[in-house]
């Protein structure tokens, strides 16, 4: 699993989602390495790690726990977005000695859809997103390929988390965009409740890709949540 490490501070790991890679964080990267040692992961399957066969949401979250045993990083911030946020819930129900805070951006994990409708709102999505980032989207999906995508598509609409949820112990900030059109807002309202002591913050006139739709928004959105509102500022 390939990933980039920058900045200095406690450690936070940025999980992508489903057709992504690690640069779909680099509108963030500079305001989240003022105090934090960053980690972008690319996922089995996509970006440069794209020769590797994709995970399914559960074998990533073991995966990515394995990994932060192997570097021995402690009170982690989780950052997830999309199915990264779905894997981020999994591996934060599991392993809650790990994480100390959890950050997930318009999730997966309570979407129930078929493949096939899902599909049919990607348009949709994409245009109610910076129409600038549609390039980089379609490189990192082209670059998956469509079998990564139908699989892990699939998956992530037939794994729930309800049964898990009880199990975060870790402080949480739902982070979603106002006009998602692919994971509807009523989602993760459900979610921001069935979390205990779960905060919701609405990014307005955000789509899907919150942090690229509204960067600066979603910094001090997740900075004011993890380090304060005079380090957010």
């Amino acid at each position: 699993m390939h990933y980039r490490v920058s900045g200095e501070g406690p450690p936070m790991v940025l999980v992508h989602g489903l057709s992504g890679s690690g640069r779909w964080w680099r509108r963030n990267l500079k305001a989240l390495t003022q105090q934090h040692r960053v980690y972008a992961l690319d996922l089995s399957g996509y970006g440069l790690s794209r020769r590797q066969r994709a995970l399914s949401v559960r074998e990533s979250a073991a995966l990515i726990a394995d990994w932060l045993d192997a570097e021995d990083l402690q009170d982690i911030t989780l950052i997830g977005h999309s199915m990264g946020g779905h894997i981020c819930i999994r591996l934060a129900a599991g392993h809650p000695q790990r994480v100390q805070n959890l950050v997930l951006v318009c999730a997966s994990g309570l979407l129930k859809a078929s493949a096939y409708r899902t599909a049919l709102n990607l348009p949709r999505a994409l245009i109610t997103g910076r129409k600038r980032f549609v390039p980089r989207i379609l490189t990192d999906a082209l670059r998956a390929g469509p079998l990564n995508l139908w699989r892990n598509a699939s998956d992530l609409l037939k794994d729930s988390v309800q049964d898990c949820l009880p199990m975060i112990r870790s402080r949480t900030l739902v982070v979603w965009g106002e006009n998602d059109a692919l994971v509807p807002l009523a989602l993760g309202q459900m979610l921001t409740r069935s979390i205990a002591g779960a905060r919701l913050e609405i990014i307005p006139h955000a789509g899907h890709v919150v942090m690229v739709d509204a960067p600066e928004a979603f910094n001090a959105a997740v900075l004011n949540f993890v380090d304060g509102p005079q380090v957010a500022g």
